[in-house]
Protein backbone atom coordinates (compact mmCIF):
# COMPACT_ATOMS: atom_id res chain seq x y z
CA UNK A 1 0.00 0.00 0.00
CA UNK A 2 1.01 3.71 -0.51
CA UNK A 3 -0.01 6.21 1.46
CA UNK A 4 0.17 10.00 1.87
CA UNK A 5 0.22 10.89 5.36
CA UNK A 6 -0.57 14.62 6.13
CA UNK A 7 1.17 16.08 9.47
CA UNK A 8 3.44 13.41 9.46
CA UNK A 9 5.90 15.02 11.11
CA UNK A 10 3.71 15.78 14.01
CA UNK A 11 3.84 13.82 16.99
CA UNK A 12 0.54 11.29 16.01
CA UNK A 13 1.48 11.69 12.22
CA UNK A 14 5.40 10.71 13.05
CA UNK A 15 4.23 7.92 15.53
CA UNK A 16 1.93 6.57 12.77
CA UNK A 17 4.49 6.82 10.02
CA UNK A 18 7.25 5.05 11.87
CA UNK A 19 5.08 2.80 12.48
CA UNK A 20 3.97 1.53 9.21
CA UNK A 21 6.92 1.15 8.23
CA UNK A 22 8.08 -0.72 10.86
CA UNK A 23 5.17 -2.95 10.37
CA UNK A 24 4.36 -2.92 6.84
CA UNK A 25 7.48 -4.07 4.35
CA UNK A 26 5.98 -3.72 1.31
CA UNK A 27 4.45 -0.20 2.13
CA UNK A 28 5.67 2.89 0.50
CA UNK A 29 4.75 6.04 2.61
CA UNK A 30 4.73 10.08 1.34
CA UNK A 31 4.77 12.40 4.13
CA UNK A 32 3.49 15.76 3.76
CA UNK A 33 4.26 18.82 6.76
CA UNK A 34 4.31 22.57 6.43
CA UNK A 35 6.58 21.97 9.66
CA UNK A 36 4.79 24.86 11.57
CA UNK A 37 5.72 25.18 15.37
CA UNK A 38 4.68 21.77 16.47
CA UNK A 39 5.74 19.75 13.50
CA UNK A 40 9.63 18.72 14.00
CA UNK A 41 11.84 16.04 11.16
CA UNK A 42 13.50 14.98 13.91
CA UNK A 43 10.68 13.38 14.92
CA UNK A 44 11.12 11.21 11.60
CA UNK A 45 14.93 11.42 12.00
CA UNK A 46 14.73 7.13 12.18
CA UNK A 47 12.99 6.60 8.83
CA UNK A 48 14.17 9.81 7.03
CA UNK A 49 17.06 7.69 4.69
CA UNK A 50 14.21 4.34 4.54
CA UNK A 51 14.02 4.41 0.41
CA UNK A 52 10.29 3.83 1.14
CA UNK A 53 9.61 7.40 2.65
CA UNK A 54 9.14 10.62 0.68
CA UNK A 55 9.15 13.99 2.92
CA UNK A 56 7.20 16.67 1.23
CA UNK A 57 7.21 20.04 3.46
CA UNK A 58 4.06 21.78 2.01
CA UNK A 59 0.57 23.08 3.09
CA UNK A 60 -2.79 20.71 2.41
CA UNK A 61 -4.75 23.88 2.04
CA UNK A 62 -2.52 24.43 -1.38
CA UNK A 63 -4.19 22.65 -4.26
CA UNK A 64 -0.88 22.15 -6.50
CA UNK A 65 1.37 21.19 -3.14
CA UNK A 66 -1.57 18.01 -2.29
CA UNK A 67 -1.38 17.37 -6.48
CA UNK A 68 2.28 17.29 -6.20
CA UNK A 69 2.41 15.26 -3.16
CA UNK A 70 0.16 12.86 -4.66
CA UNK A 71 1.72 12.44 -7.97
CA UNK A 72 1.01 9.18 -10.18
CA UNK A 73 -1.40 8.00 -7.25
CA UNK A 74 -1.56 6.63 -3.26
CA UNK A 75 -3.77 4.06 -2.37
CA UNK A 76 -4.75 5.77 0.70
CA UNK A 77 -4.73 9.08 2.35
CA UNK A 78 -4.67 9.85 6.32
CA UNK A 79 -5.42 13.38 7.21
CA UNK A 80 -3.79 13.85 10.66
CA UNK A 81 -2.69 17.24 9.70
CA UNK A 82 -4.20 20.10 12.21
CA UNK A 83 -4.27 22.99 14.33
CA UNK A 84 -4.98 20.92 17.18
CA UNK A 85 -4.12 22.82 20.45
CA UNK A 86 -7.60 24.26 22.28
CA UNK A 87 -5.62 27.80 23.76
CA UNK A 88 -4.21 28.46 20.43
CA UNK A 89 -7.54 28.29 19.51
CA UNK A 90 -9.12 30.83 21.71
CA UNK A 91 -6.70 33.03 21.02
CA UNK A 92 -7.22 33.00 17.25
CA UNK A 93 -9.41 30.38 15.25
CA UNK A 94 -8.70 31.70 11.56
CA UNK A 95 -5.99 29.44 11.39
CA UNK A 96 -7.77 26.27 12.67
CA UNK A 97 -10.58 26.92 10.53
CA UNK A 98 -8.06 27.06 7.24
CA UNK A 99 -6.21 24.05 7.91
CA UNK A 100 -8.71 21.69 9.80
CA UNK A 101 -11.83 22.69 7.54
CA UNK A 102 -10.12 24.04 3.89
CA UNK A 103 -7.47 21.74 3.91
CA UNK A 104 -9.54 18.48 4.78
CA UNK A 105 -11.75 19.98 1.95
CA UNK A 106 -8.65 20.31 -0.67
CA UNK A 107 -7.53 16.77 0.35
CA UNK A 108 -10.73 15.43 -0.59
CA UNK A 109 -11.26 17.00 -3.84
CA UNK A 110 -8.03 15.71 -4.77
CA UNK A 111 -9.09 12.29 -3.45
CA UNK A 112 -11.86 12.28 -5.56
CA UNK A 113 -9.74 13.45 -8.54
CA UNK A 114 -7.37 10.78 -9.28
CA UNK A 115 -9.90 7.94 -7.55
CA UNK A 116 -7.93 7.40 -4.57
CA UNK A 117 -9.12 3.63 -2.39
CA UNK A 118 -9.48 5.31 1.06
CA UNK A 119 -9.50 8.60 2.93
CA UNK A 120 -9.15 8.54 6.97
CA UNK A 121 -9.73 11.29 8.60
CA UNK A 122 -8.21 11.10 12.37
CA UNK A 123 -10.28 13.68 14.53
CA UNK A 124 -10.89 14.02 17.92
CA UNK A 125 -13.02 13.13 20.93
CA UNK A 126 -13.28 17.02 21.93
CA UNK A 127 -16.27 17.40 18.54
CA UNK A 128 -18.48 15.62 21.29
CA UNK A 129 -18.28 18.54 23.97
CA UNK A 130 -17.96 17.64 27.76
CA UNK A 131 -19.37 14.79 29.41
CA UNK A 132 -21.29 14.87 32.93
CA UNK A 133 -19.56 12.46 35.80
CA UNK A 134 -21.00 9.19 34.23
CA UNK A 135 -21.25 7.72 30.98
CA UNK A 136 -19.08 7.97 27.71
CA UNK A 137 -18.79 8.93 23.96
CA UNK A 138 -19.80 6.73 21.46
CA UNK A 139 -20.16 6.91 17.94
CA UNK A 140 -23.83 7.88 18.35
CA UNK A 141 -23.09 11.16 20.65
CA UNK A 142 -23.99 14.02 19.04
CA UNK A 143 -21.18 16.45 18.12
CA UNK A 144 -21.29 19.52 20.53
CA UNK A 145 -18.09 21.17 20.03
CA UNK A 146 -16.98 23.83 23.00
CA UNK A 147 -13.80 25.52 21.67
CA UNK A 148 -13.06 26.76 17.84
CA UNK A 149 -10.30 24.22 17.87
CA UNK A 150 -13.23 21.23 18.21
CA UNK A 151 -16.04 22.92 16.22
CA UNK A 152 -12.98 23.12 13.13
CA UNK A 153 -12.94 19.44 13.53
CA UNK A 154 -16.42 18.84 14.03
CA UNK A 155 -16.66 20.57 10.54
CA UNK A 156 -13.54 18.38 9.20
CA UNK A 157 -15.58 15.57 9.78
CA UNK A 158 -18.85 16.42 8.45
CA UNK A 159 -17.26 17.09 5.31
CA UNK A 160 -15.76 13.81 4.94
CA UNK A 161 -19.12 12.20 5.50
CA UNK A 162 -20.35 14.14 2.71
CA UNK A 163 -18.28 13.32 0.37
CA UNK A 164 -18.35 9.27 1.40
CA UNK A 165 -22.64 10.64 1.44
CA UNK A 166 -22.96 12.61 -1.95
CA UNK A 167 -19.70 11.60 -4.23
CA UNK A 168 -19.23 7.57 -3.11
CA UNK A 169 -15.61 8.21 -1.82
CA UNK A 170 -14.40 5.57 0.77
CA UNK A 171 -14.14 7.35 4.28
CA UNK A 172 -13.41 6.46 7.61
CA UNK A 173 -13.23 8.88 10.91
CA UNK A 174 -11.59 7.84 13.92
CA UNK A 175 -12.28 10.13 17.43
CA UNK A 176 -9.60 9.38 19.49
CA UNK A 177 -9.08 10.54 23.24
CA UNK A 178 -6.05 12.53 24.49
CA UNK A 179 -2.46 11.03 23.31
CA UNK A 180 0.65 10.76 25.28
CA UNK A 181 4.19 9.64 24.63
CA UNK A 182 7.78 10.71 23.08
CA UNK A 183 7.68 13.26 20.65
CA UNK A 184 5.09 14.98 21.71
CA UNK A 185 5.28 19.31 21.73
CA UNK A 186 5.14 20.80 24.96
CA UNK A 187 2.29 22.92 24.29
CA UNK A 188 0.29 19.73 25.82
CA UNK A 189 -0.60 18.95 29.81
CA UNK A 190 1.67 16.05 29.90
CA UNK A 191 4.42 17.14 28.15
CA UNK A 192 3.95 20.19 29.63
CA UNK A 193 4.03 19.00 33.07
CA UNK A 194 6.97 16.40 32.59
CA UNK A 195 9.66 19.62 31.07
CA UNK A 196 8.35 22.26 33.54
CA UNK A 197 9.03 19.77 36.17
CA UNK A 198 12.94 18.89 35.28
CA UNK A 199 13.05 22.39 34.80
CA UNK A 200 11.63 22.89 38.12
CA UNK A 201 9.18 25.57 36.32
CA UNK A 202 5.90 25.92 37.76
CA UNK A 203 3.16 23.62 36.69
CA UNK A 204 -0.07 25.84 35.79
CA UNK A 205 -3.18 23.62 36.05
CA UNK A 206 -6.12 25.00 35.10
CA UNK A 207 -9.11 26.00 37.33
CA UNK A 208 -9.79 23.34 40.38
CA UNK A 209 -7.12 20.84 38.72
CA UNK A 210 -10.17 18.35 38.27
CA UNK A 211 -11.14 18.00 34.89
CA UNK A 212 -10.63 14.57 34.16
CA UNK A 213 -9.00 13.31 30.02
CA UNK A 214 -8.82 9.84 29.38
CA UNK A 215 -5.63 8.80 28.01
CA UNK A 216 -3.79 6.70 25.61
CA UNK A 217 -0.62 6.10 24.33
CA UNK A 218 0.37 6.94 21.09
CA UNK A 219 1.17 3.55 19.99
CA UNK A 220 -1.79 2.46 20.91
CA UNK A 221 -3.45 4.71 18.59
CA UNK A 222 -1.34 4.37 15.79
CA UNK A 223 -2.40 1.03 15.61
CA UNK A 224 -6.11 1.56 16.10
CA UNK A 225 -5.60 3.73 13.14
CA UNK A 226 -3.49 1.10 10.97
CA UNK A 227 -6.53 -1.11 11.74
CA UNK A 228 -9.08 0.93 10.56
CA UNK A 229 -7.17 2.60 7.57
CA UNK A 230 -7.52 -1.64 6.49
CA UNK A 231 -10.25 -3.18 7.89
CA UNK A 232 -13.07 -0.39 8.84
CA UNK A 233 -16.49 -0.19 6.96
CA UNK A 234 -16.46 2.39 4.52
CA UNK A 235 -18.59 5.26 6.42
CA UNK A 236 -18.14 4.69 9.63
CA UNK A 237 -16.59 6.57 12.76
CA UNK A 238 -14.94 4.64 15.10
CA UNK A 239 -13.67 5.95 18.54
CA UNK A 240 -9.91 4.80 19.80
CA UNK A 241 -9.83 5.08 23.93
CA UNK A 242 -7.87 3.43 26.34
CA UNK A 243 -10.29 3.61 29.56
CA UNK A 244 -7.68 5.45 31.47
CA UNK A 245 -9.32 8.40 32.91
CA UNK A 246 -7.50 10.34 35.54
CA UNK A 247 -8.09 14.00 36.69
CA UNK A 248 -5.52 17.27 35.66
CA UNK A 249 -3.85 17.13 39.77
CA UNK A 250 -3.53 13.57 39.34
CA UNK A 251 -1.50 13.49 36.69
CA UNK A 252 0.73 16.75 38.02
CA UNK A 253 1.07 14.72 41.28
CA UNK A 254 1.94 11.53 39.47
CA UNK A 255 4.80 13.25 37.27
CA UNK A 256 6.14 15.31 40.03
CA UNK A 257 6.55 12.33 42.43
CA UNK A 258 8.35 10.20 39.91
CA UNK A 259 10.45 12.50 39.34
CA UNK A 260 11.40 13.37 42.89
CA UNK A 261 9.78 16.95 42.75
CA UNK A 262 8.36 19.00 45.23
CA UNK A 263 4.28 19.52 44.73
CA UNK A 264 5.05 23.04 45.52
CA UNK A 265 6.05 23.57 41.69
CA UNK A 266 1.96 23.09 40.97
CA UNK A 267 0.26 26.50 40.49
CA UNK A 268 -3.73 26.70 40.28
CA UNK A 269 -3.99 29.33 37.35
CA UNK A 270 -7.56 31.23 36.34
CA UNK A 271 -9.31 28.27 34.21
CA UNK A 272 -9.44 28.75 30.18
CA UNK A 273 -13.13 29.92 28.96
CA UNK A 274 -15.42 26.88 27.26
CA UNK A 275 -12.84 24.58 29.89
CA UNK A 276 -14.62 20.56 29.02
CA UNK A 277 -14.95 19.02 32.09
CA UNK A 278 -14.64 15.76 31.15
CA UNK A 279 -14.04 13.20 28.20
CA UNK A 280 -14.55 9.55 28.06
CA UNK A 281 -14.48 6.98 25.27
CA UNK A 282 -16.50 3.87 24.69
CA UNK A 283 -14.48 2.15 21.92
CA UNK A 284 -16.83 -1.01 21.93
CA UNK A 285 -17.76 -0.69 18.12
CA UNK A 286 -13.40 -0.64 16.99
CA UNK A 287 -13.22 -4.13 19.63
CA UNK A 288 -16.23 -5.83 18.22
CA UNK A 289 -15.70 -5.12 14.34
CA UNK A 290 -12.22 -4.84 14.26
CA UNK A 291 -10.46 -7.05 17.49
CA UNK A 292 -8.68 -3.67 18.46
CA UNK A 293 -8.06 -3.40 22.29
CA UNK A 294 -5.00 -1.01 23.93
CA UNK A 295 -1.96 -3.14 24.67
CA UNK A 296 0.04 -0.33 27.15
CA UNK A 297 -1.16 0.27 30.64
CA UNK A 298 -1.26 4.10 31.86
CA UNK A 299 0.73 3.04 34.84
CA UNK A 300 3.67 1.48 32.38
CA UNK A 301 3.24 4.20 29.79
CA UNK A 302 3.21 7.11 31.35
CA UNK A 303 6.52 5.98 33.17
CA UNK A 304 8.46 5.92 30.03
CA UNK A 305 6.82 8.55 28.52
CA UNK A 306 8.70 10.49 32.00
CA UNK A 307 11.91 8.63 31.38
CA UNK A 308 11.69 9.54 27.55
CA UNK A 309 11.30 13.30 28.18
CA UNK A 310 13.95 13.01 30.92
CA UNK A 311 16.57 10.80 28.14
CA UNK A 312 16.13 13.80 25.44
CA UNK A 313 16.58 16.83 26.86
CA UNK A 314 18.08 18.51 24.16
CA UNK A 315 14.91 17.60 22.00
CA UNK A 316 12.80 19.51 24.56
CA UNK A 317 14.85 22.57 25.23
CA UNK A 318 15.39 22.79 21.57
CA UNK A 319 11.62 22.71 21.09
CA UNK A 320 10.55 25.02 23.65
CA UNK A 321 12.88 28.12 22.29
CA UNK A 322 12.10 31.14 20.78
CA UNK A 323 8.05 31.59 19.91
CA UNK A 324 7.13 28.32 21.82
CA UNK A 325 8.30 30.90 24.93
CA UNK A 326 6.61 33.89 23.64
CA UNK A 327 3.43 31.26 23.45
CA UNK A 328 3.96 30.31 26.76
CA UNK A 329 4.27 33.48 28.34
CA UNK A 330 0.76 34.80 26.37
CA UNK A 331 -0.83 31.66 27.86
CA UNK A 332 0.33 31.41 31.12
CA UNK A 333 2.27 34.44 31.92
CA UNK A 334 -0.94 36.43 33.70
CA UNK A 335 -1.97 33.41 34.76
CA UNK A 336 0.84 32.19 37.12
CA UNK A 337 1.95 35.69 38.72
CA UNK A 338 -2.14 36.08 39.41
CA UNK A 339 -1.62 32.67 41.42
CA UNK A 340 1.84 33.64 43.18
CA UNK A 341 -0.09 36.84 44.54
CA UNK A 342 -2.90 35.29 45.68
CA UNK A 343 -0.53 33.45 47.69
CA UNK A 344 1.55 35.96 49.11
CA UNK A 345 -2.15 37.80 50.10
CA UNK A 346 -1.73 37.56 53.96
CA UNK A 347 -4.91 35.41 55.69
CA UNK A 348 -6.84 37.43 58.08
CA UNK A 349 -7.03 35.51 61.31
Amino acid sequence: MKLLVTGGAGFIGAAFVRQVLSDHAEDEVVTLDLLTYAGNLANLEPVMRDPRHHFVRGDITDPDTVAAAIGGGVDAIVNIAAESHVDRSIANAAGFLRTNVIGTQVLLDRARRVNVGRFLQVSTDEVYGSLGPTGSFTEESPLRPNSPYAASKAGADLLVRAAHRTHGLDTVVTRCSNNYGPYQFPEKLIPLFITNALADEPLPLYGDGKHVRDWIHVVDHCHALDVVLRRGRAGEVYNIGAGNERRNEEIARLILDTLAKPQSLVHYVADRPGHDRRYAIDSGKIARELGWAPRRPFSEGIIAAIEWYREHRAWWEAVKSGEYREYYERMYGERLRAAARTAERPTCT
